[in-house]
């Protein structure tokens, strides 16, 4: 039997419940509407028979009375007219006798109009006095009256009848609207009791198929469902029972080991404490593992709507570095802690630092972004102790080496008597480690207030050839000391920047002082500044020295890093100069000189480029 047959089947129950609820009503209403029939049939005739007789004698004796008084119109065929009237209402009355009381009252009624009429035709047909016409009227209005009284027994006769029969068809129809219900209760109850037996035993099968279908789903490929029959279940079972089969070749076949190792490496990455997310091109997620769910709240069945819903640093983290990747630009390596998101999650916080690589298909192709985020909570914090003890020693070491530099410099002023010239060269140099020690404790007490963001940019439009030609005056003494030509070149075109002045003359300072002291004597320094496409300006100072090794280059800019055969400062200037760019939102480097040397750059916005961005913001602000 096929399933389609079993569902009928069990459908069966309430459709016999139906159709007996439905033949029982019909008979039902079927014998209320034959008594109400048999009450317009048995008296409905008699009554309408008895009131046209009273309309019709009341008529006539009107007619009688006027022609004996002889006045109005009492002609003899009006009265023929209605006594026709009365005598075929009258027939009618007596070929319809339905109830008790009723053949007497009709013989009563008959004698009373023969003589009614008896009277009207003697009166008619023998002249009188008028002293004899009040008795004659007398005895016209007693028949008169006589006639009417027997039709209005026969009309109550009839109209008891049918108020008798009308209450007992009233309580028949509510008998039947009793046992109407009743039946369809018992009906339904029964139809759906079979029914819903019969549903549960065809729903059998589909809970052996649901928990057969569970056991494959969660991999025990050895399970096997048993559905007798040969119906649309029983087809079903067999297919599933075939695929279990296949599947559990496929687990032992090699595809099945690769997918076995593709749930080694899921299983490997979900072990990350770290969240790792994967993109595809069009930023759909592909993968990720089980830190990202929980720091993140990610899912793969969400796809790229989920990063909608998450915090705007971290979704705008996750789309600079992906955008990084995939515009070819190479694996995005963080700067520093600072460009760390902030994550709160089960009451705590978490910082995040971003890394990412690109996922490349077999011809080379980028296909996808692999983003990495670095828990690095504690690491930050330490960074953080280490950037306040900085800060903390550096700021309580000024205070002692302003007085030693005092002591030094009233003892070179012989305040204190008079001085040997080996005590006044010693003196100097020690005067020399104190001013180069001041350098190092304000490099740390300014790198300690750049990091902390305690430091806010006064930006001005500035000119390049001022802010060049003001580095070059503070260092021209010291340039000249070393018989140094220091040379400015300032492209015409060069629009004014959008800087902190203080703060970029800080990073030419740097550079200027960096140049000098590894410029040999004679030599020659450049110092220019040139547009570039983006709307920013790059500003170069190039020395004459030995230049940079390329194994420095990538961290000469990092905090306390000094190349080897150097001398200076503590390696703090170049980092300070690296965080001072980057927050005007520009980019620094080093790279060889064209004559040898080494060229240290870096580019801030134009004042222009500024007032287009913030024209941008303000028309979408306006738009939104």
């Amino acid at each position: 039997m096929t399933l389609r047959k079993k569902l009928l089947l069990a459908q069966l129950p309430l459709a016999i419940a139906l159709v007996f609820v439905g033949f029982t009503a019909v008979s039902k209403v079927s014998s209320i509407g034959r008594r109400s029939e048999i009450i317009l049939k048995d008296n409905y005739g008699s009554v309408l028979a008895a009131q046209r007789m009273k309309e019709v004698i009341e008529r006539l004796h009107d007619l009688a009375v006027l022609s004996l008084l002889g006045v109005g119109d009492g002609s003899s065929e009006a009265r023929i007219d209605q006594s026709r009237r009365f005598e075929a209402q009258l027939k009618e009355a007596e070929a319809n006798v339905t109830e008790l009381g009723e053949p007497e009252i009709l013989r009563e009624l008959r004698a009373s109009w023969q003589a009614y009429q008896e009277h009207i035709q003697r009166f008619a047909s023998v002249p009188v006095e008028v002293d004899e016409r009040r008795a004659m009227l007398n005895d016209l209005e007693a028949a008169f009256a006589a006639v009417r009284d027997k039709a209005q027994g026969l009309l109550d006769i009839n109209q008891d009848a049918m108020t008798r029969k009308s209450d007992r068809a009233q309580r028949e129809a509510a008998r039947a609207e009793t046992f109407m219900v009743s039946a369809a209760i018992l009906a339904l109850i029964l139809g759906a009791l079979l029914s819903s037996m019969a549903a549960r035993r065809l729903l059998q099968p589909f809970e052996l198929l649901t928990r057969t279908v569970t056991r494959l789903g969660e991999g025990d490929f050895e399970a096997r469902v048993d559905v007798g029959g040969r119906d649309e279940v029983a087809q079903l079972a067999d297919d599933i029972n075939a695929m279990a089969i296949h599947l559990s070749q496929f687990k032992r076949s090699s595809l099945g080991e690769l997918l076995l190792a593709q749930e080694a490496s899921q299983a490997a990455i979900d072990s990350l404490p770290d969240p790792v997310v994967v993109f595809d091109l069009d930023g759909s997620i592909l993968n990720l593992n089980r830190a990202a769910e929980t720091l993140l709240g990610l899912s793969v069945d969400t796809g790229g709507g989920a990063v909608d819903h998450m915090e705007d640093a971290v979704r705008e983290c996750l789309e600079r570095v992906r955008a990084h990747v995939l515009s070819g630009k190479g694996p995005y390596v963080p700067r520093g802690f600072e460009e760390a998101v902030r994550v709160v999650k089960g009451g705590g916080e978490h910082y995040l630092l971003p890394r990412a690589t690109a996922v490349h298909s077999e011809e080379g192709g980028v296909t996808g972004a692999t983003v990495v985020l670095q828990d690095v909570t504690r690491l930050r914090r330490v960074d953080d102790l280490r950037n306040n003890l900085v800060s903390t020693v550096a700021h309580e070491l000024r205070t002692p080496l302003t007085s030693l530099r005092m002591a030094i410099h009233l003892c070179l002023e012989r305040v204190g008597g008079p001085l040997t010239e080996k005590q006044a060269d010693l003196l100097y140099a020690a005067r020399e480690e104190c001013e180069r020690l001041q350098v190092i404790v304000d490099e740390l007490l300014d790198l300690a207030r750049i990091q902390s963001g305690r430091i806010e940019l006064q930006r001005v439009a500035t000119a390049p050839r001022g802010l060049i030609a003001s580095a070059v005056d503070i260092h021209r003494g010291l340039a000249e000391g070393k018989h140094l030509i220091v040379q400015q070149e300032v492209a015409a075109h060069a629009p004014d920047v959008w800087v902190d002045r203080e703060r970029i003359q800080l990073v030419l300072t740097n550079f200027l002082t960096n140049a000098i002291r590894h410029t040999p004597a004679g030599g020659r320094i450049t110092v220019r500044a040139l547009a570039v496409d983006g709307g920013s300006v790059r500003f170069e100072v190039t020395d004459g020295g030995s230049g940079v090794p390329a194994e420095y280059r990538a961290s000469v800019f990092e905090r306390f890093v000094r190349v080897p055969e150097t001398q200076g400062g503590a390696g703090l200037g170049l980092s300070i100069a690296k965080e001072v760019v980057e927050a005007h939102g520009g980019a620094i480097g080093v790279e060889d000189g064209p004559e040898g040397g080494a060229t240290f750059w870096f580019t801030v916005p134009s004042a222009t480029a500024e007032t287009d961005r913030l024209v941008h913001l303000s028309s979408e602000r306006f738009e939104s």
